[in-house]
C-alpha cells in the first residue's frame, strides 16, 4: 500500500452531524477537510425519508428528507469540504490514520484531527429475541425506507409496526405512500413513546391505533409474514393480529465499531464513545458527534452537534491537546437509560447547552437531582415532560456545582 495521504480533518460520515461539521470547519482551514461516506450518497438517513419535517432547529426550514439531504451536503461544498462517497473506513493504522477501501481500491488517509460521525441504527427483530418463524417481511424502518424511496417496491398489504416512537410514525407514513395499509402500532409504555403531536394527529390522520402495553410474542409465517400474536404485558392475553408486513422501529443502537477498534473508552450507557462536552473522546484528537454519541435524537439536532465541534477541533489544531483538567464524570440514575455528554469540561459547554438523556419512564412533570455519594447537589423541576423513547434534555447549568473530579448521577423522578 502507498503512502498515506493527508488531510486537515477527516469526517468520517456524511449524515446531517458530519455534513454540518464539515461546512463548518471548511471555511476556516487552509488545508482540506474531507468527508468520507460508505453509501453511494452523502447525506445519511434522511435520504431515503421522503417526508416533510427535517431542517426546523439548523436550516430553519420545513422540507423532506432527500432535500434536507441534498442541501446539506450542497452546503459542505460550498464551503470547500470535500465528500468522497463509496468510501469504507475499514480499520485504523496508526494514530489518526484511517485504511479505506473505495472503487480507487485501498488506501491510507492521515489528519491532524478526526470527527466521527458515523450515526446510530434500529436494531433488528433478531437482536430484540423476537421468537417464531423466520419468514420474508420483517424490516426495520431504514430498510423498509430503502425499499420503498430508493428501490420503489412496494413491502406488502398490511403492516404492524412494532414501537410508538417518531420513527415509528414515520414507518407510518412510508407504508401509507407504497399503498401497504398499516393496521396497528404496538408499544410496550403505557403511552405511546412519541409527543402527542404526532401521535394524536397520527391515529386520526392514518387510522392507525396504537396497543400500549403490548409486545410481539411471536412471528408466523411460512415464506411470508402471516401473522403476528401480541401479548398483553399487565395480564398476558395474546391475540393474533393478521399481517403480511412486521417493521421494527427504534430501539437505536449507535454504529461503533470504529470507535471500538482504535480502542476509545466507550459509555456502557450510550454504548458509544465516551466524549466531554467539548465532544472530544478519550484521544483528544478524535471527535465524536451526533446519534454516535447520543443514539438517537432528530437529524437538525445531531446536525447542531457538527456546527458545535467547528470550535473545539479549530482549537485542538491551533493549540494541541488541553493540559490534564480535572473533569467531572456523569452517570444516569436509575429512572434515566443514559446521559451524554458522560464528562464535563469546564472549559466548554455543551452543545446547546443542553444534557442529553433517555427516560425509562413517563414523567409529566419531572424533577431532576444531581447527586454525589448519596448527597443531592440539586434539585429542581423542568416544565417539559420526559418520555421513553424520546431524548429528555436537562440544562447542564444544574452541574455548575458538581465539584471538579467528582462523579455525579443525574436523575429524574
Amino acid at each position: 500500500m502507498s503512502a498515506p495521504l493527508s488531510t486537515d480533518v477527516l469526517i468520517i460520515g456524511a449524515g446531517p452531524a458530519g455534513l454540518t461539521a464539515a461546512a463548518s470547519l471548511a471555511p476556516h482551514l487552509a488545508g482540506e477537510v474531507l468527508v468520507l461516506e460508505r453509501e453511494a450518497e452523502a447525506g445519511g438517513i434522511p435520504r431515503h425519508s421522503d417526508h416533510p419535517g427535517y431542517g426546523i432547529r439548523d436550516l430553519k426550514t420545513f422540507v423532506s428528507g432527500p432535500a434536507y439531504a441534498r442541501r446539506l451536503t450542497a452546503r459542505a461544498l460550498k464551503a470547500g469540504a470535500r465528500v468522497q462517497t463509496q468510501a469504507m473506513v475499514t480499520g485504523w493504522a496508526g494514530a489518526r490514520t484511517v485504511e479505506v477501501t473505495s472503487p480507487a481500491g485501498r488506501q491510507r488517509i492521515a489528519a491532524r484531527a478526526i470527527v466521527l460521525a458515523t450515526g446510530a441504527r434500529e436494531r433488528p427483530r433478531a437482536a430484540r429475541l423476537v421468537p417464531g418463524d423466520r419468514p420474508a417481511g420483517v424490516y426495520t424502518t431504514g430498510q423498509l425506507q430503502n425499499l420503498v424511496h430508493l428501490q420503489h417496491a412496494r413491502p406488502g398489504h398490511r403492516a404492524v409496526i412494532v414501537g410508538a416512537e417518531l420513527v415509528s410514525w414515520s414507518a407510518a407514513v412510508t407504508l401509507r405512500a407504497a399503498h401497504c395499509q398499516p393496521v396497528l402500532m404496538t408499544s410496550a409504555y403505557d403511552k405511546p413513546e412519541s409527543y402527542a403531536a404526532f401521535t394524536v394527529p397520527g391515529r386520526l390522520a392514518l387510522r392507525l391505533p396504537v396497543a400500549t402495553r403490548t409486545r410481539i410474542a411471536r412471528i408466523i409465517g411460512e415464506g411470508r409474514v402471516r401473522a403476528v400474536e401480541l401479548e398483553h404485558l399487565d395480564t398476558g392475553a395474546r391475540r393474533t393480529v393478521e399481517c403480511d408486513t412486521v417493521v421494527f422501529t427504534g430501539d437505536w443502537i449507535p454504529d461503533n465499531e470504529l470507535a471500538r477498534a482504535v480502542g476509545l473508552e466507550m459509555d456502557p450507557h450510550t454504548r458509544g464513545p465516551l466524549v466531554d462536552t467539548a465532544q472530544v473522546t478519550s484521544d483528544p484528537g478524535v471527535f465524536a458527534i451526533g446519534n454516535l454519541t447520543h443514539p438517537v435524537d432528530t437529524a437538525d439536532v445531531a446536525a447542531l452537534d457538527g456546527r458545535a465541534v467547528a470550535s473545539h477541533v479549530l482549537r485542538y489544531l491551533s493549540e494541541g491537546a488541553s493540559a490534564g483538567s480535572t473533569e467531572t464524570r456523569v452517570v444516569p440514575g436509575e429512572n434515566l437509560l443514559w446521559i451524554s455528554p458522560g464528562r464535563i469540561n469546564n472549559s466548554a459547554a455543551p452543545p446547546r447547552g443542553r444534557l442529553l438523556s433517555w427516560p425509562r419512564r413517563h414523567v409529566s412533570v419531572p424533577t431532576v437531582t444531581v447527586r454525589q455519594d448519596g448527597t443531592t447537589l440539586v434539585s429542581r423541576r423542568i416544565p417539559w415532560p420526559a418520555s421513553p423513547g424520546r431524548v429528555f434534555r436537562i440544562p447542564s447549568s444544574l452541574l455548575d456545582s458538581a465539584p471538579d473530579g467528582a462523579t455525579v448521577t443525574v436523575d429524574i423522578a
